[in-house]
Protein backbone atom coordinates (compact mmCIF):
# COMPACT_ATOMS: atom_id res chain seq x y z
CA UNK A 1 0.00 0.00 0.00
CA UNK A 2 2.55 2.24 0.59
CA UNK A 3 4.65 1.39 -2.03
CA UNK A 4 1.50 2.00 -4.45
CA UNK A 5 0.80 5.80 -2.56
CA UNK A 6 4.39 6.74 -3.34
CA UNK A 7 4.31 5.60 -7.00
CA UNK A 8 0.71 7.79 -6.74
CA UNK A 9 2.17 11.14 -5.28
CA UNK A 10 5.09 10.58 -7.73
CA UNK A 11 2.90 10.04 -11.08
CA UNK A 12 0.94 13.16 -9.68
CA UNK A 13 3.97 15.39 -9.31
CA UNK A 14 5.15 14.82 -12.57
CA UNK A 15 1.60 15.94 -14.01
CA UNK A 16 1.63 19.01 -11.94
CA UNK A 17 5.50 19.70 -12.77
CA UNK A 18 4.79 19.34 -16.73
CA UNK A 19 1.23 21.26 -16.71
CA UNK A 20 3.03 24.30 -14.56
CA UNK A 21 5.99 24.51 -17.19
CA UNK A 22 4.39 26.79 -19.02
CA UNK A 23 3.11 29.17 -16.28
CA UNK A 24 1.18 31.48 -18.47
CA UNK A 25 -1.20 28.79 -20.38
CA UNK A 26 -1.38 27.44 -16.45
CA UNK A 27 -3.16 30.55 -15.23
CA UNK A 28 -5.32 30.91 -19.06
CA UNK A 29 -6.53 27.42 -18.39
CA UNK A 30 -7.34 28.34 -14.45
CA UNK A 31 -9.37 31.18 -15.24
CA UNK A 32 -10.93 29.85 -18.15
CA UNK A 33 -12.55 26.99 -16.01
CA UNK A 34 -13.46 29.20 -13.33
CA UNK A 35 -15.15 31.67 -15.94
CA UNK A 36 -16.93 28.93 -17.36
CA UNK A 37 -19.01 28.44 -14.10
CA UNK A 38 -18.92 31.81 -13.31
CA UNK A 39 -20.70 32.62 -16.40
CA UNK A 40 -23.59 29.67 -15.48
CA UNK A 41 -24.13 30.53 -12.55
CA UNK A 42 -24.43 34.11 -13.70
CA UNK A 43 -26.81 33.22 -16.36
CA UNK A 44 -29.01 31.48 -13.35
CA UNK A 45 -29.44 34.69 -11.51
CA UNK A 46 -30.59 36.36 -14.45
CA UNK A 47 -33.33 33.78 -14.65
CA UNK A 48 -34.04 34.41 -11.06
CA UNK A 49 -33.69 38.31 -11.64
CA UNK A 50 -36.79 37.60 -13.93
CA UNK A 51 -38.96 35.18 -11.88
CA UNK A 52 -37.42 35.97 -8.32
CA UNK A 53 -38.29 31.83 -7.49
CA UNK A 54 -38.56 28.44 -8.95
CA UNK A 55 -41.15 26.54 -7.06
CA UNK A 56 -40.61 28.58 -4.26
CA UNK A 57 -36.88 28.51 -4.55
CA UNK A 58 -34.61 31.45 -4.34
CA UNK A 59 -31.29 32.24 -6.16
CA UNK A 60 -29.28 31.61 -2.60
CA UNK A 61 -30.86 28.39 -1.78
CA UNK A 62 -30.30 27.20 -5.31
CA UNK A 63 -26.89 28.69 -5.14
CA UNK A 64 -26.38 26.17 -1.68
CA UNK A 65 -27.17 23.05 -4.37
CA UNK A 66 -25.19 24.65 -7.14
CA UNK A 67 -22.59 25.37 -5.10
CA UNK A 68 -22.07 21.91 -2.73
CA UNK A 69 -22.23 20.32 -6.49
CA UNK A 70 -19.18 22.19 -8.55
CA UNK A 71 -17.01 22.03 -5.26
CA UNK A 72 -17.35 17.78 -4.91
CA UNK A 73 -17.64 17.30 -8.77
CA UNK A 74 -14.80 19.92 -9.50
CA UNK A 75 -12.08 17.62 -6.98
CA UNK A 76 -13.72 14.10 -8.38
CA UNK A 77 -13.08 15.57 -11.58
CA UNK A 78 -9.24 16.35 -10.61
CA UNK A 79 -8.35 12.83 -8.54
CA UNK A 80 -10.46 10.90 -11.37
CA UNK A 81 -8.99 12.38 -14.49
CA UNK A 82 -7.50 9.36 -14.71
CA UNK A 83 -10.71 7.56 -14.68
CA UNK A 84 -12.72 9.85 -17.45
CA UNK A 85 -13.98 7.59 -19.86
CA UNK A 86 -13.32 9.81 -22.67
CA UNK A 87 -9.55 9.95 -22.34
CA UNK A 88 -9.43 6.20 -20.78
CA UNK A 89 -11.28 4.65 -23.67
CA UNK A 90 -9.03 6.77 -25.85
CA UNK A 91 -5.97 5.03 -23.96
CA UNK A 92 -7.51 1.68 -24.15
CA UNK A 93 -7.56 1.98 -27.98
CA UNK A 94 -3.89 2.81 -28.44
CA UNK A 95 -2.84 0.28 -26.91
CA UNK A 96 -1.56 2.28 -23.60
CA UNK A 97 -3.55 0.40 -21.15
CA UNK A 98 -1.68 -2.60 -22.25
CA UNK A 99 1.76 -0.86 -21.24
CA UNK A 100 0.39 -0.10 -17.66
CA UNK A 101 -0.81 -4.20 -17.32
CA UNK A 102 3.06 -4.98 -17.87
CA UNK A 103 4.12 -2.89 -14.85
CA UNK A 104 4.92 -4.68 -11.49
CA UNK A 105 2.51 -1.73 -9.49
CA UNK A 106 -1.11 -1.48 -8.91
CA UNK A 107 -3.01 -0.74 -12.05
CA UNK A 108 -5.13 1.14 -9.75
CA UNK A 109 -2.80 3.64 -8.91
CA UNK A 110 -1.44 4.16 -11.93
CA UNK A 111 -4.93 5.26 -13.36
CA UNK A 112 -5.73 7.60 -10.75
CA UNK A 113 -2.09 8.94 -11.01
CA UNK A 114 -1.88 9.18 -14.75
CA UNK A 115 -4.51 12.60 -15.16
CA UNK A 116 -4.34 14.94 -13.24
CA UNK A 117 -5.93 18.29 -14.08
CA UNK A 118 -4.78 20.95 -12.07
CA UNK A 119 -7.31 23.56 -14.02
CA UNK A 120 -10.08 22.37 -12.14
CA UNK A 121 -8.74 24.42 -9.26
CA UNK A 122 -10.75 26.98 -10.99
CA UNK A 123 -13.75 24.97 -10.80
CA UNK A 124 -13.84 24.05 -7.38
CA UNK A 125 -12.84 27.71 -6.68
CA UNK A 126 -16.07 28.82 -7.82
CA UNK A 127 -17.64 26.43 -6.53
CA UNK A 128 -16.92 27.16 -3.24
CA UNK A 129 -17.02 30.89 -3.45
CA UNK A 130 -20.72 30.64 -4.55
CA UNK A 131 -21.38 27.93 -2.08
CA UNK A 132 -19.80 30.85 0.41
CA UNK A 133 -22.28 33.37 -0.81
CA UNK A 134 -25.03 30.96 -0.07
CA UNK A 135 -24.76 30.32 3.50
CA UNK A 136 -23.97 34.44 3.55
CA UNK A 137 -27.24 35.27 2.27
CA UNK A 138 -29.24 32.10 3.62
CA UNK A 139 -30.78 32.06 7.10
CA UNK A 140 -29.31 28.98 8.13
CA UNK A 141 -29.33 27.65 11.67
CA UNK A 142 -25.81 26.26 12.21
CA UNK A 143 -25.17 23.65 15.10
CA UNK A 144 -22.30 21.23 15.52
CA UNK A 145 -24.38 18.36 13.60
CA UNK A 146 -24.68 20.25 10.45
CA UNK A 147 -20.95 21.61 10.94
CA UNK A 148 -19.90 17.80 10.93
CA UNK A 149 -22.28 16.79 8.19
CA UNK A 150 -20.88 19.29 5.97
CA UNK A 151 -17.84 17.33 4.40
CA UNK A 152 -19.96 13.96 4.39
CA UNK A 153 -22.05 15.31 1.93
CA UNK A 154 -19.18 16.28 -0.45
CA UNK A 155 -17.76 12.75 0.05
CA UNK A 156 -20.83 11.30 -0.79
CA UNK A 157 -20.86 13.25 -4.20
CA UNK A 158 -17.31 13.22 -4.49
CA UNK A 159 -17.48 9.18 -4.23
CA UNK A 160 -20.29 8.39 -6.48
CA UNK A 161 -19.11 10.89 -9.57
CA UNK A 162 -15.70 8.91 -8.93
CA UNK A 163 -17.74 5.60 -8.88
CA UNK A 164 -18.96 6.35 -11.93
CA UNK A 165 -16.69 7.59 -14.13
CA UNK A 166 -14.74 4.29 -12.83
CA UNK A 167 -17.87 2.74 -13.93
CA UNK A 168 -17.64 4.52 -17.88
CA UNK A 169 -13.55 3.45 -17.79
CA UNK A 170 -14.62 -0.03 -17.12
CA UNK A 171 -17.23 -0.82 -20.32
CA UNK A 172 -14.50 1.09 -22.57
CA UNK A 173 -13.01 -2.28 -22.05
CA UNK A 174 -15.92 -3.94 -24.38
CA UNK A 175 -16.82 -0.64 -26.06
CA UNK A 176 -13.27 0.48 -27.18
CA UNK A 177 -14.96 3.88 -27.70
CA UNK A 178 -16.55 5.63 -24.43
CA UNK A 179 -19.90 5.31 -24.22
CA UNK A 180 -22.69 8.83 -24.20
CA UNK A 181 -24.58 7.61 -21.54
CA UNK A 182 -21.81 7.79 -18.73
CA UNK A 183 -21.83 11.14 -20.10
CA UNK A 184 -25.33 12.03 -19.03
CA UNK A 185 -24.87 9.84 -15.65
CA UNK A 186 -21.49 11.93 -14.82
CA UNK A 187 -21.79 15.60 -16.35
CA UNK A 188 -25.82 15.25 -16.69
CA UNK A 189 -26.75 14.33 -13.39
CA UNK A 190 -24.64 16.76 -11.71
CA UNK A 191 -26.28 19.42 -13.48
CA UNK A 192 -29.66 17.70 -12.46
CA UNK A 193 -28.89 17.68 -8.68
CA UNK A 194 -27.43 21.65 -8.85
CA UNK A 195 -31.40 22.42 -9.12
CA UNK A 196 -34.24 21.55 -6.56
CA UNK A 197 -35.57 17.58 -7.93
CA UNK A 198 -39.40 18.93 -7.65
CA UNK A 199 -38.83 21.06 -10.39
CA UNK A 200 -38.53 18.48 -13.03
CA UNK A 201 -41.15 15.93 -14.56
CA UNK A 202 -41.86 12.81 -12.76
CA UNK A 203 -40.04 10.37 -15.05
CA UNK A 204 -36.94 12.03 -14.28
CA UNK A 205 -37.10 12.55 -10.74
CA UNK A 206 -38.29 8.42 -10.55
CA UNK A 207 -34.99 8.04 -12.07
CA UNK A 208 -32.62 10.08 -10.40
CA UNK A 209 -34.28 8.29 -6.97
CA UNK A 210 -35.11 4.68 -7.68
CA UNK A 211 -31.95 4.06 -10.77
CA UNK A 212 -29.77 6.41 -9.56
CA UNK A 213 -30.04 7.56 -6.22
CA UNK A 214 -28.86 11.25 -6.89
CA UNK A 215 -31.62 12.86 -5.17
CA UNK A 216 -30.24 11.42 -1.83
CA UNK A 217 -26.63 12.86 -2.73
CA UNK A 218 -27.47 17.30 -2.66
CA UNK A 219 -31.11 17.76 -2.73
CA UNK A 220 -32.02 16.02 0.71
CA UNK A 221 -29.56 17.38 2.79
CA UNK A 222 -30.05 20.99 1.40
CA UNK A 223 -33.79 20.51 3.06
CA UNK A 224 -31.70 19.89 5.97
CA UNK A 225 -29.34 22.36 5.80
CA UNK A 226 -32.31 25.05 4.85
CA UNK A 227 -35.05 23.97 7.19
CA UNK A 228 -37.01 23.49 4.14
CA UNK A 229 -39.95 20.71 4.27
CA UNK A 230 -39.69 17.77 2.08
CA UNK A 231 -42.51 17.06 -0.99
CA UNK A 232 -42.12 13.67 -1.12
CA UNK A 233 -42.43 12.80 2.22
CA UNK A 234 -39.36 10.33 2.46
CA UNK A 235 -38.55 9.25 5.90
CA UNK A 236 -36.91 11.58 8.00
CA UNK A 237 -33.65 9.85 7.49
CA UNK A 238 -33.57 10.37 4.05
CA UNK A 239 -31.15 13.82 4.21
CA UNK A 240 -28.40 11.72 6.12
CA UNK A 241 -27.74 8.71 3.47
CA UNK A 242 -25.65 10.96 1.16
CA UNK A 243 -22.73 9.18 2.02
CA UNK A 244 -23.82 6.09 2.39
CA UNK A 245 -25.03 6.35 -1.63
CA UNK A 246 -21.47 7.82 -2.49
CA UNK A 247 -19.45 4.97 -0.56
CA UNK A 248 -22.38 2.14 -1.89
CA UNK A 249 -21.52 3.30 -5.40
CA UNK A 250 -17.54 3.53 -5.45
CA UNK A 251 -17.19 -0.21 -4.11
CA UNK A 252 -19.44 -1.81 -6.46
CA UNK A 253 -17.44 0.94 -9.70
CA UNK A 254 -14.02 -0.66 -8.13
CA UNK A 255 -15.67 -4.90 -7.90
CA UNK A 256 -16.89 -3.64 -11.10
CA UNK A 257 -13.27 -2.45 -12.42
CA UNK A 258 -11.63 -5.62 -10.85
CA UNK A 259 -13.96 -7.55 -13.28
CA UNK A 260 -13.40 -5.73 -16.16
CA UNK A 261 -9.60 -6.43 -15.49
CA UNK A 262 -9.86 -10.05 -15.00
CA UNK A 263 -11.85 -10.62 -18.48
CA UNK A 264 -9.82 -7.15 -20.56
CA UNK A 265 -8.71 -8.46 -24.22
CA UNK A 266 -5.80 -6.71 -25.63
CA UNK A 267 -6.82 -4.61 -28.26
CA UNK A 268 -4.23 -5.88 -30.26
CA UNK A 269 -2.70 -2.59 -31.15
Amino acid sequence: MLHTLNIYRRLVSVQMRSQMQYRVSFLLDLVSTAAIILFEFGSIALVFERFQHIRGWTLPEVAFLYGLVETAFGAMDLFFSGFDPRFFGQNVRQGKFDQLLLRPVSITGQVFGSQFVLRRLGKIALGIGIFIYAISMNDILWTLDKVIYLPFVLLGMFLFFGGLFIVGATITFWTIESIEVMNILTYGGSFVISYPMHIYWDWMRRFFTFVVPAIFLNYYPALYYLDKPDPFNFPAFAPFISPLVGVAVFLLSLAFWRFGIKHYQSTGT
